[in-house]
């Protein structure tokens, strides 16, 4: 059989520049995960009234966005990508919200996790991204799933997504937010928390 070929990486997209894949910097709590898909599985679960689990390639049946999103780090630097993968959205539809469900937390297998409040999963196209400018993300990049938190500080797009979890709990902190990151995470906003 013959082996799929994946596509070059896009420079542009509708007159402007793209970042390239390599300007990222590597800053992850535990290096990059490599994740097997064939034995990746996306749990969705916590308030919904139909916990979900789905393979890599159910995921990838779902419908297919794209948009160009600015990633900025606290550390100082940014990177403008084409990003193409579906809506969370969709994914909780599925599932079924439950009505006391208060805040979604994302969860990855290297023990990092985030969260939001519902309302900006569900009134915003926010993706869990497949591709960016066109690929395959790499793994160092989340392959699997790299949640586009558009908006947010870097810190908020959690990588290699596997656990979907909906809660009541408001005063769930991720990674970071644990350690004295804002919880909201928004870009016009100081990254630390006042206390």
């Amino acid at each position: 059989m013959a082996k799929k070929t994946e596509s070059k990486e896009l420079t542009e997209y509708q007159g402007k520049k793209l970042s390239s894949n390599s300007d990222f910097q590597e800053n992850s709590i535990k290096g990059p995960q490599k994740i097997d898909q064939d034995a990746y599985r996306l749990q969705i679960n916590g308030l919904v009234k139909n916990p979900k689990t789905y393979t890599y390639q159910e995921v990838l049946g779902h419908k297919s966005y794209q948009k160009m999103v600015s990633l900025d780090c606290v550390e100082g630097w940014d990177v403008n990508i084409l990003w193409e993968g579906v809506l969370v959205k969709d994914l909780l539809n599925e599932a079924g919200v439950d009505s006391e469900a208060k805040i979604i937390i994302f969860s990855s297998p290297d023990g990092y996790s985030t969260s939001f409040p519902l309302n900006y999963i569900m009134d915003k196209d926010i993706m869990l991204a497949y591709k960016m400018n066109g690929v395959t993300l790499p793994p160092e990049r989340g392959f699997p799933f790299e949640l586009v938190a558009e908006n947010k500080w870097g810190y908020k797009w959690i990588k290699w997504v596997d656990k979907i979890e909906l809660s009541a709990d408001e005063n769930y902190r991720g990674y970071w937010e644990s350690r004295g990151y804002s919880n909201d995470g928004d870009l016009n906003k100081d990254f630390f928390e006042k206390r």
